[in-house]
C-alpha cells in the first residue's frame, strides 16, 4: 500500500526545509512512503528545494492558481503515481508529522476513508479568541450542511484514500477545505477526526488576511455547497421562510380587519401575497433543483469510472515502462 504525503506550495523556500526533514519515509500499514510538492506557480526556487531536499516527485503550475487548484492537482498527480493513501499536509509546519501515522491509521484499519486531523484550537496560542471563535463556529456550521462529526473543517491536515480523491471535485478557487468535508459527507464517504498536534509559526497566514474576509468566504463557500448537494432543503428553507413572514402579514391584517382597523393595513395584504408567492417560487425550484442534482450525481458517478480508468492506464504505463 503506498502513501503518498503531498505538500501545496507558494513560495515556500525558506518553510520547505524545516517541513520536509520532519516528513516520514515509512509510515505503519504502507509499505512506501513518497513525497509530492505541488509548487503553486511560485517566485523563489520552491521548486528547486523541494527537489535538492530529497521530494521524490515536483509538480509546478506555470502562474499561481491558488491552494484549491494546487491541493486538486496533487490530488491528480498522486493517483497517477499509484497512491493508495494520499496525505495533505501544508507547506508552512504547521501541522506535526509525527501524526501522519495517527490520520492512516483509521483508514489502514478499514475504519475510515478520509481523515481529518483535528487541531487544539483552546491550546494553539497564536490564535487569537476571534479566531478560535471563527474555527469552532465554522465547523458546527459544517458539520450541520455535511452531515458529519468533523471536529475543525479548516485544518488543511487530512488523509483519504484512493477512492476518495477520485470522487472529489472543488469548485472554490479560494480554499478547498470545507467544500470536501461537505462533498464527502453528502455523498455517505466514512468521515472522521483524530486529533493532531501543531508546531510553531513559522510566518503568518496567507489564506487568512482578516478574520471578516475568512468568515465572508467560508459562509459563501458553504452556502454554495449546501445549495448543489442539498437543494430541495436549502430552496425549502427560504421558501418555508418567506411563507412564513408572508402568513404572519396576512395573519396581522385579518386581526386589525376583523377589529374594525382593516383600511389602514392594506400594505399588509399586498406584502403576504407577495412573500407567499416568492416562498411558492421558491418551493418550485427546490423541486427542478433536486431533479438537476439527480443529474449531477450521475455525471459524478461518470467522471468517477472515466478518473479511475485513467488514472489506472498512467498508473500501469509507468510500471510497464523501460527499467531505468
Amino acid at each position: 500500500m503506498k502513501l503518498i504525503i503531498q505538500i501545496p506550495c507558494f513560495n515556500e523556500a525558506d518553510a520547505l526545509p524545516v517541513t520536509l526533514a520532519a516528513l516520514p519515509r515509512a509510515v505503519p500499514g504502507c509499505d512506501g512512503v513518497e513525497w509530492l510538492v505541488i509548487d503553486d506557480g511560485s517566485d523563489d526556487a520552491t521548486a528547486a528545494v523541494a527537489r535538492q531536499l530529497g521530494a521524490d516527485h515536483v509538480v509546478r503550475h506555470p502562474t499561481h492558481r491558488g491552494l484549491a487548484t494546487a491541493f486538486m492537482t496533487g490530488l491528480d498527480a498522486a493517483l497517477a503515481r499509484g497512491a493508495d493513501i494520499i496525505v495533505n499536509t501544508d507547506a508552512d509546519n504547521q501541522y506535526d508529522a509525527r501524526d501522519i501515522a495517527t490520520l492512516v491509521q483509521p483508514i489502514v484499519e478499514g475504519r475510515a476513508e478520509f481523515v481529518i486531523g483535528a487541531r487544539p484550537i483552546d491550546a494553539t496560542r497564536h490564535f487569537s479568541p476571534l479566531k478560535r471563535w471563527l474555527q469552532k463556529l465554522g465547523s458546527r456550521v459544517v458539520r450541520l450542511a455535511s452531515r458529519t462529526r468533523v471536529a475543525d473543517a479548516p485544518s488543511g491536515f487530512r488523509a483519504m484514500t484512493r477512492d476518495v480523491a477520485l470522487r472529489l471535485n472543488v469548485f472554490n478557487a479560494y480554499t478547498y477545505t470545507l467544500e470536501t468535508i461537505i462533498q464527502a459527507g453528502t455523498s455517505n464517504m466514512r468521515v472522521i477526526s483524530v486529533p493532531v498536534r501543531t508546531n510553531p509559526d513559522l510566518r503568518p497566514s496567507r489564506l487568512v488576511k482578516s478574520n471578516f474576509s475568512y468568515v465572508l468566504r467560508s459562509l459563501a463557500t458553504i452556502v454554495r455547497i449546501f445549495a448543489t448537494y442539498r437543494p430541495m432543503l436549502f430552496f425549502w428553507l427560504l421558501g418555508g421562510a418567506f411563507t412564513a413572514v408572508g402568513l404572519a402579514a396576512g395573519i396581522r391584517f385579518v386581526v386589525y380587519y376583523l377589529a374594525g382597523d382593516g383600511t389602514g393595513h392594506v400594505q399588509s395584504v399586498v406584502f403576504a401575497a407577495l412573500a407567499v408567492i416568492l416562498g411558492f417560487l421558491l418551493f418550485a425550484l427546490g423541486f427542478l433543483a433536486d431533479l438537476m442534482a439527480t443529474n449531477r450525481r450521475l455525471l459524478e458517478r461518470i467522471e468517477w469510472r472515466v478518473r479511475q480508468r485513467e488514472s489506472s492506464r498512467i498508473r500501469d504505463s509507468r510500471n510497464d515502462g523501460p527499467a531505468p
